[in-house]
């Protein structure tokens, strides 16, 4: 699944944070703040940089220079402030039904889930008490085989495993559920973490939390045992992909009977694994970083038991620590938020709370938001701004001079197919078999996973259901997904300053109209491309059409490389190519759908700006934000989309037209000579 974005719930400051459970004091949140009288923020430019010199800092500068990251934030921008008017509505939603005494069914079960979350005092009164089930079914393993089975049954509930399994729609097959095994074992954000100089600090930091809540949970020899866990992860770590190898769809597609894979990467216990995570009946997985399974397996097969166990006891605790007592959850914050991302102050408990709530029932929550907030006019509005980016595609593919015909009727195919979702699904998910109990914070987190991870497993070989959506309406963000070949937009993102149904159309094309036009482009990025338009994972491109592809991709890759966003800390064009390829294409497609929305008319100046710069500034404004360092620096590690900055800069850079708007020169600091500029989509 491809995204629009990726990144951590945000703070709110909208609303008061003093009370401790259910406010009474929330405000009208039926409107959303507009960005100016017609969409933009002229106020946010700095003028004393010209546009043709750093285009970001023009259109964003001012508004940077005042921005301060609240302190429970560890980025703050444009994302940022609509996912607060987002956090704070379903804080209200939920709170509302966490109030009604007279609820019944979905909204019942969102009060109570919510209400368990906000009794703190409860919570903190049980101490490490809801730990005892689970650290005593890890204190029983006797063998390794064990051990397999309760690393399977982790994809239930608390816990972890040096393999993560999950049900998908199998690439190749993609009308029906496959199950799919990747690579795991790591507590650190990624490999890089372990192996490299620069992440010492955050390395050994780490070796002091895992023995804090060894401590905190009772087990013995807690700085023995975290000493040797890191030391097993780093072995690990040594082994695994890059996340640049992870995004390869064809090298990650690699079916194994379970007789195979036995033989190919003994050592683990692949049944028993399999059977503790309920997906007993599986014959067949598709594994993702084949090479590294053997090599995982091998280090799992020399690694003494009681280190497994402390192992596997950590996982649990530290998964489970958010909805502990408070020495757990704060020891969480600590080194998960404050150490590695910079973050000063833990979240307000009811931030998490809606947080736990959108994540574990979110189609509850998600109806009542969506009935509550969203304004039935922007999904017709919605769909008509699709059709006109759909639109400029089909033309644009017909105009490629680097494709060949035979090529072009494929691609055409492919995006004849494209199916659409719109704030919110026609069908919403059933949660009468999901148990949530008053007071039972750790239970209700614990009976949620398994819900969702049997209702997934239940569907292993079955049909899939298209009509499933992989984000909840409240969700600030959009995605791609291939094997569907479905591009979708949750409900909250249809606001400013993504869309403004009374705003400038221009700004409207620039923000959601780029999104659009970004998610249609994942279908047809470095890896979408390899799906054709029933989802099937296939190669449709002749192989000079390809070749060509791949050279203008490179050269794409290489211009963001050279980015230095810190110090010793560079773009890795390589894990950034899809987003890349998407911002570029999603842009190029906004522009062309605004000069056909036109119907030859000129476009109107408004203060000064014409209709392309405009544009231009609307796709500007969506990614205004400040990062702390090191959430930065994790990000350009573990995240497949480039920082804001260059999300704007760099695509725009490649566009002809942004040269004729602003009109850039030679020796300009966004001129890129017209032969170095990439052209793909």
């Amino acid at each position: 699944m491809k995204t629009l974005w990726l990144g951590a719930a945000s703070a709110a400051v909208l609303i008061s944070t003093a009370a401790p459970a259910l406010a009474a004091d929330l405000p009208d949140l039926s409107q959303t703040p507009r960005m100016g009288p017609w969409g933009f923020d002229m106020a946010g430019r700095d003028t004393a940089v010209a546009p043709t010199q750093d285009f970001f800092d023009y259109a964003n500068g001012t508004y940077l220079k005042t921005l301060e990251i609240p302190a429970d934030r560890s980025r703050y921008g444009a994302f940022d402030a609509l996912q607060e008017l987002s956090q704070a509505r379903m804080r209200a939603v939920s709170e509302k039904a966490a109030a009604n005494k007279a609820a019944t069914g979905d909204e019942a079960k969102l009060g109570a889930f919510y209400r368990s979350f906000m009794d703190e005092a409860a919570v903190n009164a049980l101490g490490a008490k809801p730990l005892a089930s689970d650290l005593a079914a890890v204190r029983a393993v006797k063998t390794r085989e064990e051990m397999a089975g309760l690393m399977g049954a982790s994809m239930r509930k608390f816990g972890g495993s040096f393999f993560g399994a999950y049900v998908h729609d199998d690439a190749k097959d993609p009308e029906k559920y496959t199950a799919y095994l990747a690579q795991g074992g790591l507590g650190l954000p990624d490999r890089d973490y372990y192996l490299e100089e620069r992440f010492k600090a955050q390395k050994a930091a780490y070796e002091a939390y895992v023995a804090k809540m060894l401590t905190l949970a009772g087990w013995e020899k807690p700085a023995e045992n975290a000493k040797a866990i890191v030391a097993l992860e780093t072995e690990i770590a040594k082994v695994s992909w890059t996340r640049a190898e992870q995004r390869d769809d064809d090298k990650t597609y690699n079916p194994f009977e379970i007789a195979q894979l036995e033989q190919y990467a003994p050592g683990f216990a692949w049944k028993q694994y399999l059977a503790g995570a309920n997906l007993a009946k599986a014959t067949r997985v598709v594994v993702a970083e084949n090479t590294a399974f053997p090599k995982i397996a091998a280090i799992y097969a020399k690694t003494p038991i009681e280190t497994l166990k402390a192992w596997s006891a950590f996982n649990v605790v530290d998964q489970a620590a958010p909805y502990l007592s408070k020495d757990f959850d704060q020891a969480n914050y600590e080194f998960r938020s404050k150490t590695l991302s910079g973050q000063p102050v833990q979240q307000p408990r009811w931030k998490r709370g809606v947080s736990a709530a959108d994540n574990n029932i979110g189609e509850a929550l998600g109806k009542l938001y969506v009935e509550a907030y969203f304004p039935a006019d922007s999904k017709a509005k919605m769909e008509a701004l699709v059709s006109d980016i759909r639109t400029a595609m089909k033309a644009r593919i017909d105009k490629l001079d680097w494709m060949s015909p035979a090529t072009k009727v494929k691609a055409q195919e492919k995006l004849a197919k494209f199916r659409v979702k719109i704030a919110y699904p026609d069908k919403w998910r059933d949660y009468s078999a999901l148990s949530v109990k008053d007071g039972d914070l750790y239970g209700n987190m614990e009976r949620a996973a398994a819900f969702e991870w049997d209702y997934r497993a239940a569907r292993l070989g079955g049909p899939v259901d298209d009509d499933e959506w992989g984000m909840t309406p409240p969700t600030i963000n959009a995605y791609y997904s291939s094997t569907k070949n479905e591009i979708v937009f949750p409900a909250a993102i249809l606001q400013p300053p993504f869309f403004d149904p009374q705003g400038d159309p221009a700004v409207n094309y620039g923000g959601i109209g780029g999104v659009i036009g970004h998610e249609i482009t994942h279908g047809f990025d470095d890896q979408g491309r390899k799906s054709d338009g029933d989802g099937k994972l296939t190669d449709w491109w002749t192989a000079e059409d390809a070749a060509k592809f791949n050279a203008q991709a490179a050269k794409f890759g290489k211009q963001y490389a050279a980015v230095e966003v810190l110090p010793g800390a560079h773009i890795n064009g390589e894990l950034t190519m899809g987003e890349n390829i998407a911002d570029l294409g999603g842009l190029l497609l906004a522009l062309d759908a605004y000069h056909v929305s036109l119907g030859g008319k000129p476009a109107p100046v408004i203060d000064g700006m014409t209709g392309d710069q405009r544009v231009f500034l609307g796709w500007a404004q969506v990614w205004r934000g400040k990062y702390r360092e090191d959430r930065m620096r994790q990000q350009l590690v573990t995240d497949p989309h480039s920082p804001p900055k260059y999300r704007v800069q760099t695509p725009i850079k490649n566009i002809d037209a942004f040269y004729e708007a602003f009109g850039v020169k030679p020796g300009d600091g966004m001129y890129i000579a017209p032969a170095e500029r990439v052209r793909i989509w």
